[in-house]
């Protein structure tokens, strides 16, 4: 594990180097509760498969880089994503894949969005572009479990304060002022490719999550998965890996989706 210090903050960083040239840098952006080691060993079989940069960190606040400065406000993901040009210039990534999970795919489509030609293209899994009752429930009983069970105990092996990572996520969910969180309004300004993932048992989202994208966005390939929640790249890692790798095949071509 590696660190690199952007804006003050020190973040940790695991960055595999390219086996074949030509093709984009992969930079994952996790999950709402995740770090660089939540991921697991699924950013390794990507990079194995598809021989490119794979580059993941842990957003501050999360895993072992610096902790939140401030409570999270609504904006907490535009802030992320007009972030994260510091980030990739000071690791010279350029022009990149981004996959992300969750907060994660949020992250990237408002990159996306708002740098477009600074994005080769992207795949989110299960990402969020406006509240539903379904994600509000979800993060309720999330907010039970955590009471109660041993998820606290779990987060801990891979964050250094996993009751902050825990309620920043949380509470800022079930802000009322969260309510009218929407980002469904950017989507039209995405001019790369997009490939959206998601679960078909999903527990936080409805299929109108990514359907939404095929709305908005010019360029969208949607799959849909059976037997998969919240966590594609967990639940079907196989049907994920391979779905990257055609989606950088097209890229290479220009073939659309």
């Amino acid at each position: 594990m590696a660190f690199v210090t952007i804006d003050g903050a020190t973040l940790e960083y695991d960055d595999l180097p390219a086996r074949h040239g030509g093709r984009p840098s992969l930079v994952f952006l996790h999950e709402g509760l995740g770090s660089v080691a939540m991921w697991r060993d699924f950013p390794a079989r990507v990079a194995a498969a598809t021989g490119c940069r794979v580059f993941q960190w842990s957003r501050q606040g999360h895993g072992w880089s610096s902790p939140l400065p401030a409570p999270r406000t609504p904006r907490y993901l535009h802030e992320e994503a007009e972030r994260l040009p510091t980030l990739l210039a000071a690791l010279a990534i350029e022009r990149p894949l981004l996959i992300g999970h969750s907060d994660g795919g949020s992250i990237a489509l408002l990159h996306a969005a708002a740098f477009p030609e600074q994005v080769a293209g992207a795949v989110v899994l299960a990402p969020h572009e406006f509240v539903e009752d379904k994600a509000l429930d979800g993060i309720r009983r999330a907010g039970i479990s955590y009471a109660s069970g041993d998820w606290r105990q779990k987060l801990g092996r891979h964050h250094r304060d996993p009751d902050a990572v825990f309620h920043a996520w949380h509470d800022v969910w079930l802000a009322p002022a969260y309510r009218t969180w929407d980002i469904t309004a950017c989507l039209p300004s995405i001019r790369c490719p997009v490939l959206a993932i998601q679960g078909e048992d999903d527990e936080y989202a409805t299929m109108r999550q990514i359907e939404c994208i095929a709305d908005g966005a010019a360029e969208v390939e949607l799959l849909k998965l059976a037997n998969c929640g919240h966590s594609p790249h967990r639940d079907q890692p196989e049907a994920v890996c391979e779905a990257i790798v055609r989606f950088l095949a097209r890229l290479d071509t220009g073939e659309p989706g």
